[in-house]
């Protein structure tokens, strides 16, 4: 591995680079001996989204072993906040029911990290290929409103601690609706949007939430327990006081 890494520099004899799977074109650069390298993307197909490397090859392994799929690619795209998310793209199989993207995240989320599920699945017709038959990835449609998956089952909040945090995610996320069982990262949430919403919680019921306990309770449904569960704390477990200073 080390000796793969770790190549003979082609430019200065006797020396070594490291290759780092990074595809560069060095341009002629008249201030500078070394000239300026262009940046043209990644040869293994790993991006970074929230913090962590992710080989966008593994999803697309995992994503194709569905029964329903015949075709998949998978893309990082640009989501609503600006930052990055992971799209599948799949081909069904014509004897296959229609599935939904909710079904494959569920499914992914079986052999695969959160931080590896695509946010969305969107069915085609067919993938987009380059002249040569390859997968055309720079071709491939945004998302756009579909990035909210309009199949899974929309369910209101119950409580005003739940109609609370329901606003707050809204207005973080900058989306119209928000069902209490949807999970903050495949709405398109991440480490920084965390930090907003945590950040508004705390401030507003006088509580200490941290973002690691927030990632662990992902949902609105999930997180309203918590955070009752940590004024019932700090108020000597009043309940009835609780409900009061939600409303």
């Amino acid at each position: 591995m080390t000796a793969e890494k770790f190549i003979a520099n082609p430019f200065k004899h006797g020396s070594r680079i490291y290759r780092t799977g990074d595809v560069c074109r060095w341009l002629p650069d008249p201030k500078t001996n070394a000239g300026t390298l262009l940046y043209s993307g990644r040869r293994d197909q790993q991006v970074k989204i929230r913090g962590f490397r992710i080989e966008l090859g593994e999803i697309e392994n995992a994503l194709a072993k569905h029964p329903s799929i015949a075709a998949v690619v998978v893309a990082a795209k640009e989501d609503r906040s600006g930052g990055k998310q992971l799209v599948g793209y799949y081909v069904r199989r014509p004897e296959a029911n229609k599935i939904t993207s909710a079904q494959l995240r569920d499914f992914l989320q079986q052999s695969l990290p959160a931080q590896m599920t695509p946010s969305i699945c969107v069915e085609l017709e067919k993938l987009p290929l380059t002249p040569n038959g390859k997968i055309d990835r720079k071709n491939l449609p945004d998302p756009g409103d579909l990035e909210r998956d309009t199949a899974r089952e929309y369910v209101a909040p119950r409580t005003p601690f739940e109609s609370i945090l329901a606003e707050i995610w809204r207005d973080v996320l900058r989306i119209d609706k928000v069902s209490i069982t949807d999970n903050f990262l495949q709405l398109g949430g991440h480490s920084l949007l965390a930090i907003q919403v945590v950040s508004r919680v705390c401030n507003q019921f006088g509580v200490e939430i941290s973002a690691g306990q927030f990632f662990e309770h992902p949902t609105i449904k999930d997180f309203a327990v918590l955070l009752v569960e940590q004024l019932m704390k700090a108020q000597g477990g009043s309940a009835p006081h609780v409900a009061e200073r939600a409303a």
